[in-house]
C-alpha cells in the first residue's frame, strides 16, 4: 500500500462519516475563544468526527478547538493561498501537529477572483504553493484541497489526502469519486435549513446562496452540473436550491445526506443555514442532527 493511500485511509477513519462546517468556530476576538471551546467539546460528545473552520482560516484558528478536545479533528476550509504564505502555514502545521499529533488537516483553495486581488492564473499558483509545503515538510496525506473542477480534483488525487468540494451536489460527488479514485479522501460540504416550509427554506437558502452566485468559481461548477442561466438568474431556481440544500424536517435531511455517501463520499461536513449571523454556532441545530449521525 502507498504512502498516500495509507494516509488517506487513516484520516478517513479519523474524521468519520460527519462534521461540522462553521465560519464562527473560527475566531480573531479573544472573547470568543470560550465559547468556540465549549462548543467543540459538545460537538466531539455528540459524536461528529471533524470541525471544518469556514473563512480563510490559518492553523492558528484550529487551536482553540483542539485544546477544548481529545479525538475531535479540525480542519481550514479553507485557508486562501493568497492570505497565507506556504511558509507560514506550515510553520503552524508544525506547532499543530506538535502538540495535537494527527488531528489537524490543512485545507487549502484559491478563492475567489472577487475577494483576492492577486488572483492570478490559480491552478498554477496552488502547485506552486503545494511546492513550497513539500520543501516545508507539510506531508501531502495532512492536506486536502477545496476542489471543484476536474483539473483540481485531480491535483487534489496526487498532490493531498483528498478533496473538500464546497457547495456541490451528489452528482458532483459522484463525477469528483470517479476521478479520485477510490483511496483519497472525498469530504464534500453540504448546507442544511431546518424548515419544513418550502418557501421560508427556499428563503433561507437563497439569502445563503446570494454572495455565491456572483462568484465565476461557482456558477461555472454548477454549469457543468447541467444548471443553465435561467437557474442562476432572480436568486437560483428552485431546481438549483433543492439540489444544493437539504431543508425539511430530520428525516428528509437523513435521506439527503445519505445521497452524498451513497455518491461516493466519505464524509460530509454539515452547514446549518438558519439566518443567522457568519459568527454565530447553531449549537442547537448540531444537537437536533447529532442522532442522524450513525
Amino acid at each position: 500500500m502507498s504512502e498516500s493511500t495509507d494516509s488517506a485511509r487513516t484520516v478517513k477513519e479519523s474524521i468519520g462519516r460527519y462534521g461540522v462546517w462553521n465560519v464562527g468556530l473560527r475566531a480573531e476576538d479573544p472573547a470568543r475563544l470560550g465559547d468556540i471551546a465549549e462548543a467543540a467539546a459538545e460537538l466531539e460528545q455528540l459524536g461528529y468526527g471533524a470541525a471544518w473552520l469556514g473563512g480563510s482560516s490559518a492553523p492558528r484558528h484550529a487551536a482553540p478547538l483542539l485544546e477544548a478536545t481529545s479525538r475531535l479533528v479540525v480542519g481550514t476550509s479553507i485557508q486562501s493561498i493568497w492570505q497565507y504564505e506556504a511558509e507560514e502555514s506550515a510553520a503552524g502545521f508544525a506547532e499543530l501537529e506538535s502538540a495535537h499529533p494527527g488531528r489537524f488537516l490543512l485545507g487549502l483553495g484559491v478563492s475567489h477572483a472577487k475577494l483576492a486581488d492577486q488572483y492570478r492564473r490559480p491552478y498554477s499558483a496552488l502547485v506552486a504553493y503545494l511546492d513550497a509545503l513539500d520543501t516545508a515538510g507539510v506531508p501531502a496525506g495532512r492536506r486536502v484541497l477545496a476542489a471543484l473542477g476536474p483539473k483540481t480534483l485531480e491535483l487534489s488525487r496526487d498532490r493531498s489526502a483528498g478533496a473538500i468540494p464546497y457547495l456541490v451536489t451528489p452528482e458532483h460527488t459522484a463525477q469528483a469519486r470517479e476521478i479520485l479514485g477510490e483511496a483519497p479522501l472525498l469530504a464534500p460540504e453540504f448546507a442544511v435549513v431546518l424548515e419544513t416550509d418550502p418557501a421560508t427554506a427556499r428563503a433561507l437558502a437563497r439569502e445563503h446562496l446570494a454572495m455565491y452566485l456572483a462568484l465565476p468559481n461557482y456558477t461555472n461548477s454548477f454549469r457543468r452540473l447541467g444548471y443553465t442561466d435561467d437557474d442562476l438568474s432572480d436568486g437560483g431556481s428552485d431546481r438549483l436550491v433543492d439540489a444544493l440544500y437539504a431543508w425539511g424536517d430530520e428525516t428528509r435531511i437523513h435521506t439527503r445526506l445519505n445521497a452524498f455517501h451513497e455518491a461516493g463520499a466519505d464524509h460530509v461536513a454539515i452547514q446549518v443555514v438558519d439566518g443567522g449571523s457568519r459568527e454565530s454556532l447553531p449549537r442547537e441545530a448540531w444537537r437536533r442532527l447529532a442522532p442522524l449521525l450513525g
